[in-house]
């Protein structure tokens, strides 16, 4: 109910409505949350299950050592080593546009009582726009790409194109991790399910962590990489798709090693809110 329907019902002025249901009561007002879907609890009994499995595994990786009291921190200050989180690479893709306007918070900026009201005009993102494809693990990117859409019929061709790269890109710049076993974080998305795909990671013996189908809060890319990303490009409007493809290529050039490894390491404390909220959305 509203404050006036609350006054008007009870018949007292609306400030003392207002006293009792914030100052008395403890009541505020806030926002709905947006989640991209609404999980089923077949959904949550997934995500569960699996964020035990892979908290279980950095356990036994670690000889039984309790992981999840780890705080994501500084390189200098994440403790043990995890073999897991050693072989582990996550990829995944986004739309890039060559005009993405700021968002509304972005354009926030400090004012005095006395300054002029600011005004800003409403830009639209631009239709053109490009797919980025990054792999990248805790020590950086391994292999990025950015190139147009391209058709269902090639997408095959395509994401086995992606993963023959990645691998000659993991042999150049993580010696020894190919005799290793490459484990490799990716969602079911039609490059990454398709059968050419599936054979060539069959035929290098990659182990795909398991997955549910929502879980966008609980891959690195989406949670942590492409929002800074797409916060860079905010404001920026490119001419050239040239433009748009150097300017994402010299952010990702500019991060330093404490943001991948941040990245990667805080799954550990993700899972387990995971766990914490039943397989509810993990915020932050």
């Amino acid at each position: 109910m509203k404050i006036c329907k609350v006054a008007l019902k009870l018949e007292i002025p609306k400030s003392m409505v207002q006293e009792i249901v914030h100052n008395t009561l403890g009541y505020q007002k806030v926002s709905a949350r947006w989640v991209p879907k609404i999980l089923t609890e077949d959904n949550k009994f997934q995500r569960v299950e699996i964020s035990q499995r892979l908290l279980l595994r950095c356990q036994q990786d670690n000889g039984d050592e309790d992981m999840t009291h780890i705080v994501v921190g500084p390189a200098e200050d994440f403790g043990a080593k995890n073999n897991l989180f050693d072989n582990l690479i996550t990829g995944d893709e986004t739309w890039v546009h060559l005009n993405t306007p700021e968002t509304k918070r972005d354009s926030m900026a400090w004012k005095h009582p006395s300054s002029p009201v600011t005004k800003k005009f409403k830009v639209q993102r631009t239709a053109a726009k490009l797919i980025a494809t990054v792999f990248w693990d805790a020590k950086g990117v391994i292999l990025l790409y950015i190139f147009h859409k391209v058709s269902s019929s090639m997408l095959p061709n395509t994401a086995a194109l992606l993963t023959a790269s990645e691998r000659d890109a993991i042999r150049r710049k993580r010696p020894g991790l190919l005799r290793r076993c490459v484990v490799l974080q990716h969602d079911n998305a039609t490059p990454h399910s398709a059968n050419l795909t599936q054979q060539w990671l069959q035929r290098y013996g990659w182990e795909i962590l398991p997955h549910s189908a929502q879980n966008r809060d609980l891959v690195p890319s989406e949670f942590h990489l492409f929002g800074p990303l797409k916060c860079h490009l905010g404001s920026m409007a490119f001419e050239t798709e040239g433009g748009l493809v150097g300017e994402s290529k010299n952010w990702f050039a500019h991060l330093d090693l404490d943001f991948f490894q941040i990245g990667i390491y805080s799954l550990l404390s993700r899972w387990k809110k995971c766990i914490d909220l039943h397989g509810d959305y993990v915020e932050k």
